[in-house]
């Protein structure tokens, strides 16, 4: 590999710090135990279900402007830096969030969900730049692996301070908001390979009035969808299957609470998922050299239809351990082959225009999946046939996904021109 792929690969090592602990686990379970104190138990996880489609759907409204500005020569990367470090600075933050600070913790999330969910559009339009074509398969699995790895590091490191508070003189709750500034600080020391070593190769020339002109390309984009039927075809089967893959990470961690089992125990779930979801993802990367991007894809979102239908029938820890492994060996594998598959049907000089649609598809798919979810826990008052209302997303996009002529020829730069004028 190049310095520039191994650079991009490392960001996914120093975000995916954030997606476990924040987003799945860590965040999570402290929100249902310590933040939410005095809430009822099903109006704390819709809480938790609303909190995450309100930032979700602020990301999906301003993703496609911004990946339109970034694809000018020298944005891409202030962009990404400038969304990373607030991120960063949220996620550091919740450590103030107390017991019964419910309010605080949640937009301090929400602020921090912004971050994450932004500095991934450029992230992810990045790839054209730092490798070829032929091993964008290959290196977006080897991204979501080693980040599925490199994740476990800082989450162990946050379980053992949680599970000995004594040891830096706190409570199990002081513990964890101490947890919250660890991950922080692996997220920014590790992105920093990213900010100084990636460069934008591809992009557009500067323009006098960019916001001006990125908007006639935006809106020139939407008027001739039709000149990029395999991409927009491929993203309405993303924006269904993808939808019920992220709400499943996102519900996880107050899933398996509302099933009963313990926060220690919990955590250790989610830190084995991580190490058996590293060497899936790579796996998928590798067969998808054989047996093509599709069919991965295929197998992927039916493991995750197996998921959703055994959901109801767990009533201990050991049918959650069998949950989790489930989720663990096709969560990477579906997430790292849609992102490169994405990109070999987009021209390379606007992939973060392209991956702003990429990214709106997939938030505002994640705004529906959790208010589902959220409604049917409100109104059944079970998590465990909440998830069964995820099955039709699931099923959709991979009847969808059966029309998407993978490998079609990216519109050029000569047409994407005459299409703008």
């Amino acid at each position: 590999m190049t310095r520039e792929e191994k650079s991009w690969i490392l960001n996914d090592w120093a975000n995916s710090a954030y997606s476990v602990a924040i987003t799945t686990a860590i965040l999570p379970v402290y929100f249902k135990k310590v933040a939410s104190q005095g809430l009822h138990d099903s109006l704390s996880t819709a809480l938790w279900a609303y909190a995450n489609t309100f930032a979700t759907l602020v990301v999906a409204l301003m993703a496609p402007l911004l990946g339109t500005l970034a694809d000018y020569r020298g944005r891409k990367m202030p962009l990404f830096a400038g969304f990373t470090v607030l991120g960063v600075a949220a996620t550091a933050f919740l450590a103030l969030a107390g017991p019964g600070a419910w309010k605080l913790c949640l937009t301090l999330y929400v602020i921090s969900a912004i971050g994450y969910a932004g500095s991934g559009i450029f992230y992810d339009a990045f790839l054209p730049d730092v490798t070829s074509k032929g091993k964008m398969d290959w290196i977006s699995s080897l991204g979501f692996g080693w980040g599925y790895f490199g994740s476990t590091l800082p989450f162990i490191a946050s379980l053992v301070i949680i599970m000995n508070p004594e040891w830096i003189g706190r409570d199990g709750a002081g513990a964890t908001r101490a947890s919250f500034v660890l991950i922080a600080c692996w997220w920014l020391l590790f992105s920093l390979p990213m900010m100084l070593r990636v460069k934008q190769r591809y992009g557009l020339d500067p323009e006098p009035r960019p916001i001006r002109a990125s908007w006639r390309r935006l809106i020139a984009t939407v008027k001739n969808i039709r000149q990029y039927r395999a991409a927009f075809l491929f993203l309405l089967a993303y924006f269904f299957y993808i939808d019920g893959v992220s709400t499943i990470i996102k519900m996880a961690g107050v899933f398996g609470s509302d099933v009963g089992i313990d926060t220690n125990r919990l955590l250790l779930i989610f830190l084995v998922i991580q190490l058996v979801a590293f060497p899936f993802a790579i796996l998928f990367g590798h067969l998808a050299k054989t047996f093509g991007t599709r069919k991965l894809l295929l197998a992927g979102i039916a493991v995750y239809m197996g998921v959703c239908a055994y959901a109801p029938f767990i009533r201990s820890e050991g049918g959650f351990w069998v949950l989790a492994m489930l989720v663990a060996s096709a969560q990477g594998g579906v997430q790292a082959l849609s992102r490169s598959a994405f990109a070999t049907l987009i021209p390379a000089n606007r992939a973060a225009e392209f991956f702003g649609f990429y990214n709106i598809f997939g938030r505002f798919a994640a705004v529906l999946g959790p208010l589902i979810y959220g409604v049917l826990v409100h109104t059944t008052g079970s998590s465990r046939f909440a998830a069964v209302g995820l099955l039709p997303l699931f099923a959709i996009g991979a009847a969808l996904l059966f029309f998407v002529p993978m490998g079609a020829r990216p519109v050029k730069e000569g047409e994407l021109n005459r299409l703008a004028e």
